[in-house]
């Protein structure tokens, strides 16, 4: 009996090892990935136009391979809306990384449209099963996702075709899932976003230098 009981101790130490190892990973994967992006923007803003358009390009790569961890994390702690946005400005991303590669935005109207409809389906999705998981939108924890996707999404959408109003959205995004991972112990990812609101400050006032 004592050896059972020792061999299911050992067991549950050894996942639950594994459990905290693997939280830090994704962690520190989602928390470096979108850091690099953020740092990579604002230094772009003051950059020459060739420099400008090089580091975007590498910006919006590591932004779309920092998706993966922050889905999964959301996932694991019910923030279905937050999830539901990393997921849906996936599109988002991959428009934003093709106009900076081209070197204008698109102009291919149903490629816009696409972009917009999956993404807003996404926001209906996520919220409408976090309405129905909680049974309303009465919980703090909510009300930061829908912060978050509002500053995610229109971020992504105004930074995508170049518009300096972009970084205040991205702050908003910040701000909101800087308190959310706070609220739920994700310390790697409230320093991360900490740091990255300050690149978002930058970013903005170098944008609106560079515009005159």
């Amino acid at each position: 009996m004592l050896r059972g009981i020792f061999e299911f101790v050992l067991l549950n130490s050894s996942v639950g090892t594994w459990l905290v190892v693997m939280d830090i990973f994704l962690q520190i994967w989602a928390a470096s990935f979108y850091l690099c992006n953020k740092a990579l923007f604002a230094i772009a803003e003051s950059r020459d136009e060739v420099r400008k358009r090089q580091l975007k390009i590498v910006g919006w790569a590591i932004y779309i391979l920092g998706v993966p961890p922050w889905v999964v994390i959301m996932v694991a702690k019910n923030n279905w809306i937050a999830a539901a946005i990393e997921a849906g400005g996936i599109p988002a991303m991959l428009l934003g990384l093709f106009n900076v590669a081209k070197g204008r935005p698109s102009e291919n109207k149903w490629l816009n449209r696409s972009v917009e409809i999956f993404t807003y389906t996404m926001i209906v999705l996520g919220a409408g099963y976090s309405w129905l998981e909680h049974g309303g939108l009465g919980q703090l924890s909510q009300w930061l996702e829908v912060g978050v996707m509002v500053g995610f999404l229109m971020g992504g959408y105004y930074m995508a075709r170049g518009n300096a109003n972009g970084w205040l959205f991205f702050a908003l995004m910040n701000l909101s899932m800087g308190s959310l991972t706070l609220l739920q112990d994700k310390y790697v990812l409230a320093i991360q976003q900490s740091v990255s609101l300050c690149f978002v400050i930058y970013g903005f006032i170098s944008a609106k230098r560079a515009r005159g």
